[in-house]
Formats: structure tokens, sequence, C-alpha cells
């Protein structure tokens, strides 16, 4: 099976944070190079995470709607507030995590959803409809959900805490972590914090203990962990939960632990930006996604948990009951959802990601 492309251009199946290497069809399918890619009316215009959705799905929504998808990708989120924030260039449809779509709320950056458009909401599991970040849903709509944390080669590893990569130098040299915020929330899970910590001096105690275990990491890579994984670059990286599942499916060697400290939950979202050129279309691709069967479809590729709850009830009982993609309640209820705790909180943990990356 090939592996990832960072490419503008999609390749394959697409999964959120790694490439499946399956051929799609492309005809409707372009990059994004500037307004003026935008002029089709019949079109949508998609920016997604670096590869998440199906080998058929945009096909299918052409087929048919008649509109064409325009596609691009990003790699964090990060990345996609910083696009937006001096404006958007033409995006119809984007995929914010559950604390950037209220960022992005605050910012006043999202266009209100017109339910009426989009009558698969009901969908939704009672639990994400009326989400603490988006109350009724307002402005977004759940795509996936999961957890974040350390996928691992079993013959070589058996990671159970995020102490093991910290305090260790047991696997010094092949250990991979991300190379954004979410390693400062790791870290202040580590000692003991809450993720959400708007404590300067706890984000200090965290940035310095990163700096302190940085010469046991190999990497600080953009997603691409479970790539450094499969071709044995590394032991054990800090990665989620999808993108190991599926490297699992090619390597009976590899496994996937929520740390005993607790982690990351996150929830996917599709929203519509402000100043979409076309809002009409962007709400039918919103509502084509929430289709059950094109949902399970998708899930069935990506390897995410599904918050749709019609859709759920179409996959296969080996998904709904894998403790990877779906944890038990013991495992969620040491892990905590980013919130947004404001621009200079936010700017804390930016500038404490700089000084670990450049330390």
């Amino acid at each position: 099976m090939g592996r990832r492309r960072l490419s503008s251009f999609p390749a394959g199946a697409l999964s959120r944070r790694g490439f499946l290497g399956r051929s799609i069809a492309v005809a409707t399918v372009l990059p994004v190079a500037g307004r003026s890619a935008f002029a089709q009316d019949q079109s949508v215009n998609v920016y997604n995470w670096d590869t998440y959705i199906g080998e058929n799905t945009l096909d299918e929504f052409t087929d048919q709607t008649g509109i064409a998808v325009r596609y691009d990708l990003f790699a964090s989120n990060d990345e996609l507030f910083a696009k937006l924030r001096e404006g958007n260039p033409g995006y119809d449809v984007i995929f914010p995590s559950n604390n950037f779509v209220e960022r992005m709320i605050v910012a006043k950056m999202l266009e209100p959803l017109d339910h009426a458009k989009i009558p698969n909401l009901a969908n939704l599991a009672p639990r994400f409809q009326n989400p603490d970040f988006d109350p009724g849903l307002k402005y977004s709509a759940a795509y996936f959900w999961g957890t974040q944390g350390l996928g691992y080669r079993m013959s070589v590893a058996e990671p159970t805490a995020w102490a093991d990569i910290m305090e260790s130098d047991k696997y010094a040299g092949r250990v991979a972590l991300l190379n954004d915020t979410d390693i400062i929330r790791m870290a202040l899970k580590y000692l003991g914090h809450s993720l959400n910590s708007s404590d300067p001096a706890e984000i200090t105690a965290a940035q310095d203990a990163l700096i302190k275990a940085k010469p046991n990491f190999k990497a600080f890579a953009p997603d691409t962990g479970q790539d450094l994984l499969i071709s044995g670059e590394v032991d054990v990286c800090m990665e989620w939960s999808g993108d190991i599942t599926q490297v699992m499916s090619e390597d009976d060697d590899l496994s996937y632990v929520v740390p005993k400290e607790g982690s990351l939950l996150w929830v996917d979202n599709m929203a519509i930006p402000v100043g979409a050129p076309h809002v009409d279309n962007a709400h039918a691709f919103i509502n084509f996604i929430l289709e059950p069967q094109v949902h399970a479809d998708i899930a069935m590729e990506v390897r995410f948990a599904l918050p749709n709850a019609k859709a759920l009830e179409l996959l296969p009982a080996e998904d709904r009951d894998n403790r990877v993609i779906y944890p038990d309640e013991a495992t969620l209820a040491k892990c905590e959802f980013a919130i947004y705790k404001g621009e200079e909180i936010e700017g804390l943990y930016e500038t404490a990601l700089t000084r670990v990356l450049s330390a």
C-alpha cells in the first residue's frame, strides 16, 4: 500500500492524517490556488485536514448534485486559523476542531448554519447535538471524533503513560511527537494539570519539561507519526487514534494506547466560513456527508469515530466494538476536550511551542 504524499492535490482515499494510497477519480477535484479558482457557480470549495475523506465520496456528491468539488488541504488547526484570519480566500466548507470552532465563532469567522437546509443534522447522536463549544449547532456539525495517544511497535515498546517518553530514555531517539500546540497540552497532562490550563506558570512548566525531554525525541512530525512508525523509523509516536488504527491494519505489530494520565478528546466539525461564495452548495455538501451510508462509508476507510448515530448502526460490529476507535467510559473519563481560552492564553501555548521546537 502506498504511503502519504504531501500535496494540495488528493491522490488517494483520504484519512484525517494519512493517505491510504488508493486511486481516486480527480475530474471534479481541483487544487485551490486563489479567488480565480472559484469562479464556477456549480462548485463547492472544501478546505479539509491533510486528507480526511472517502475514496468515492467527492465523486458521489458530484454525481448526486451536479456540484463540482474543489479541494484543498491543511495540516493543523493553527494553519487553518491563520489562513482564514486574514480573510476567506474563497472556501465554502472547512473542518475545524472543537476549540477552533469556538475560537472562530468569537472572531466572527463563521456563518450561521441554516438547519432547514441540513435535515441530516438529526442523525447526529444526542451528545453531539448541543456541544458546549457551539450550543445548538449554530455554526458547526460534527464530522468525526477521537482521542490522541501513543502508537507503538509492540515487539520493542510498551508505553502506558506520557511519563514513559518524558522521563525515561528507554526509547530515546525512537519517539516522534506532533509539532503543534497539542504537545504543550500533553505535557500539562503529564505534569498532572488540566490540558486547558490558563496558568502561565503551568504552561511554562510544560514547555520546560518538553525541552528537558527533547533528547529522547527523534522528530516533531506534521501528523506523519504513523508513517514513521510503520516504516520503522520510530518505535513510539504521539498521534491520533484513527491514524494508528489505519496502520494497525497493515502491520499487526502495531498498537495504540491512551496514556494513563489522560489525554485529548476532540471533535472535528464541518463549518461555513464568513465570505463563502457558494453558501447553498456548502449546506448541500454538509447534508450529504451526514447521510448515514455516506458517513458510514467514510468511517470504514478513515477509521475515526462516528458522531452520526444512524451511520454508526451501519458499521460492522468489529468496528463498533473496537476500543481504539470507540474507547470505554473509563478511558474517556480521564480525557478532556480542549477549550478556547482567549487569544492571550492561546498565544502563550503558541510561544511555548516555538520555544520547544527551537530549543
